[in-house]
């Protein structure tokens, strides 16, 4: 398969492109300057048969376009909202992606930002370091987790496993999906607006499609309330970040925790200095342990199509 031309779109992993280098002639498109890609992209369009893609750059239809020979798409992901799906099933370009292997790590993240949101863990970590425990003494109360109700957008694998965490702090749980799941003892409620009007933390865990995009606006945000913490841990465009910015700074809204943002990774510079925000560079998936499986598992997908063998987590 050395001849076979697989072409990564940005940096992801130093362990899956050594991978890729000993399998096939891998390509590297971030190591061109824009004004080169579509040059360096016209050149190897006849060798390039496999895409490797993420949440951040994947496949979109000016990629696909410019690669008449591409086979597959593999994402190192589970996110699909940077991927042409519609082109890929009209050309017959096959696409995978790494459903349930970030599963855990995510609904962990998430669990983190909501107590370090309620109990201020990353002030009480600068308080003791910059000296000012010795100096002013104790630091100020914060809130508890325990007991406090939490609403989930999306009840999907991670979803599931947020819930589950959740109700090991005797959490009440409740959330919205686009139709009530069977074989659950969780609070449904049919829209987000009621949802987030009866939880106390709202936890967005929903892929990103075109009806999910900022289904957490004003009205949402209103309905949580000055008390209520917003947590995300999907993608950025679930949440209308303009007005979680103004929620916040006016006090309209508890807290957040952000793992994720509209155009990363560029972050509002307005929440940097909010000690109810807690932001994280997107490392909901990033640990060792399951970005190794990650790569592994887009490897095994690559492998699978060019021997003809059946795809190990197909999407199209």
């Amino acid at each position: 398969m050395e001849s076979i031309g697989v072409l990564m779109t940005c940096p992801m992993s130093p362990y899956l492109e050594q991978e890729l280098d000993k399998r096939f002639n891998f390509l590297r498109l971030w190591k061109f300057p824009e004004n080169q890609k579509s040059h360096f992209l016209k050149l190897h369009s006849d060798s390039i048969r496999g895409v490797v893609g993420n949440a951040t750059i994947g496949a979109n239809a000016e990629l696909i376009g410019a690669l008449p020979k591409l086979e597959i798409v593999s994402s190192y992901s589970v996110g699909l909202d940077k991927i042409d799906l519609e082109l890929c099933k009209e050309k017959g370009i096959k696409v995978t992606y790494c459903p349930d292997l970030i599963t855990d790590d995510a609904a962990d993240t998430g669990i983190a930002l909501i107590l370090a949101v309620l109990r201020r863990i990353c002030k009480c970590d600068s308080y003791v370091k910059n000296g000012f425990w010795k100096k002013n003494g104790d630091f100020m109360l914060t809130s508890k987790f325990s007991g406090k109700s939490v609403g989930i957008i999306g009840l999907g694998r991670i979803g599931l496993a947020i819930a589950k965490r959740a109700e090991a702090f005797g959490c009440p749980i409740s959330y919205y999906t686009r139709s009530e799941k069977p074989n659950t003892n969780y609070k449904y409620y049919p829209t987000v607006v009621e949802l987030a009007s009866n939880c106390q933390i709202l936890v967005v865990a929903c892929a990103l499609t075109p009806e999910t995009r900022h289904i957490v606006n004003r009205e949402v945000m209103e309905a949580l309330g000055s008390n209520g913490i917003l947590i995300n841990i999907g993608r950025g465009p679930h949440v209308d970040e303009k007005e979680l910015v103004s929620a916040l700074l006016e006090g309209r809204l508890g807290g957040a925790g952000l793992d994720v943002f509209e155009n990363e990774p560029e972050v509002p510079e307005q929440l940097f200095g909010l000690e109810n925000v807690v932001l994280l560079p997107h490392v909901g998936s990033g640990t060792e342990e399951t970005r190794k499986a990650m790569a592994d598992l887009v490897l095994g997908n690559l492998e699978a199509h060019f021997l003809n063998k059946p795809l190990l987590t197909p999407v199209v």
